[in-house]
């Protein structure tokens, strides 16, 4: 029978909170190191910081969407699978504004990033005249705030209905959330969409993919619940997420995580199947470019590590079960989902693979501060929720 625990618990919450505190502090090492290296690339390569920085930014921004992702479904569906997630889930969506602010670098390199804003090349090439009205700086600014504005109002607004009905649970409540979270779904595809064109689609601007939205909102449900395994394990020893998370639990994410790993395999797949039988040139080029040079070997390991090892073992219950082998996965696809979107920035801009320092600096950089931000989240999540707990 299902129970709740009671957030009172003082030994439980000073145990977990004593955890926790320890880990914004290696964080914030991680992220002012990262930091230090980034400043030194800045003024070594400033082209290289800012192709480092986009890809990295996009990584951490997709794993602070994809818990909002995974909220919306849970708010929609139900089911037991969520409810030990959610202060994890939530304490990620909310750094959403941390994510806007992260932004604000990016805006000072667009010239350097995009062809579309270097008007020279503009004057020389008729498709880019052609989309002007749409990939200049003024409107790509402009449509940024926007999505942050949209997916920070999401947040803001469905935020206040989380914490009432952590409190006082109500069936009212719960109804809101399941209708505004079906709206607010429709909405971060239509949001994800357009961001995934414009900051990483339009690195190519003669190249477009009809799924390539899909493709990068799939590649977020995968590192968020990747990541929140991992933390759910990592916390696992320790009250009230000793008695809170079960094999049970556990095997349900894995299944989570096997049937998003097989969603984005096909997603990836049916792009390069439709692109390549097509045959056009400036479709089949942004894929030449990108298996030539030794890219090659990249795609190459997305198949083997983003795809058929995780799916090999996500097959296996006792896999799915075992904590170790679970995070083991968890961590496989969190480091291949970052190779993938380097594979997609990086041959933008280098015609043989290569790995910058910078592009080990910038994720630590990001990451320490992303990280060091959610657990301060996570902890006063943790005092405001009662995680279930099997008796």
């Amino acid at each position: 029978m299902r129970q709740n625990r009671q957030p009172s618990d003082a030994t439980d919450i000073t145990e977990t909170d004593a955890t926790l505190a320890r880990l914004p502090r290696r964080g914030l090492i991680v992220g002012v190191i990262g930091l230090i290296v980034a400043v030194v690339g800045v003024l070594v390569d400033i082209d290289q910081a800012f192709q480092s920085y986009l890809f990295s930014y996009i990584y951490w921004l997709g794993i602070t969407l994809g818990c909002l992702v995974w909220l919306f479904i849970h708010d929609m569906t139900g089911g037991r699978w969520g409810d030990v997630m959610r202060p994890v889930l939530e304490s990620g969506a909310l750094l959403i504004g941390l994510m806007a602010l992260l932004f604000i670098p990016l805006l000072f390199g667009l010239d350097r990033l995009y062809i579309w804003a270097q008007p020279e090349i503009v004057a020389q090439d008729p498709l880019l005249q052609h989309k002007a009205p749409y990939l200049n700086v003024p409107f790509f600014t402009g449509r940024a705030v926007l999505y942050f504005v949209l997916w920070g109002g999401m947040v803001f607004l469905l935020h206040r209905w989380w914490r009432m009905q952590a409190r006082e649970p109500s069936a009212r409540v719960a109804a809101k959330l399941r209708r505004y979270s079906g709206y607010a779904l429709a909405l971060y595809g239509i949001t994800v969409t357009f961001g995934s064109v414009d900051w990483l689609m339009s690195l190519d601007p003669h190249w477009y993919s009809t799924v390539f939205g899909i493709l990068v909102a799939a590649g977020q449900a995968i590192t968020a619940l990747a990541f929140t395994i991992w933390v759910l394990v990592l916390l696992r020893p320790i009250s009230p997420f000793a008695t809170a998370v079960t094999a049970d639990h556990l095997s349900d994410l894995g299944n989570l995580l096997l049937t998003s790993v097989i969603f984005w395999a096909y997603i990836a797949f049916m792009q390069y199947l439709i692109i390549w039988s097509g045959n056009l040139p400036e479709d089949v080029l942004w894929y030449l470019h990108r298996l030539e040079g030794g890219w090659r070997w990249l795609p190459t390991g997305l198949i083997v590590f983003h795809f058929a090892v995780p799916f090999a073992l996500l097959l296996s219950g006792a896999v799915k079960r075992n904590p170790r082998w679970l995070v083991a996965v968890a961590l496989l696809l969190l480091f291949a989902n970052l190779v993938h979107l380097f594979w997609i920035v990086a041959p933008t801009y280098a015609g043989t693979l290569r790995v910058h320092w910078l592009d080990v600096a910038m994720p630590l950089f990001l990451g320490g501060l992303w990280i060091a931000a959610f657990v301060w989240a996570l902890r006063r999540k943790i005092t405001a929720y009662a995680l279930p707990v099997q008796e």
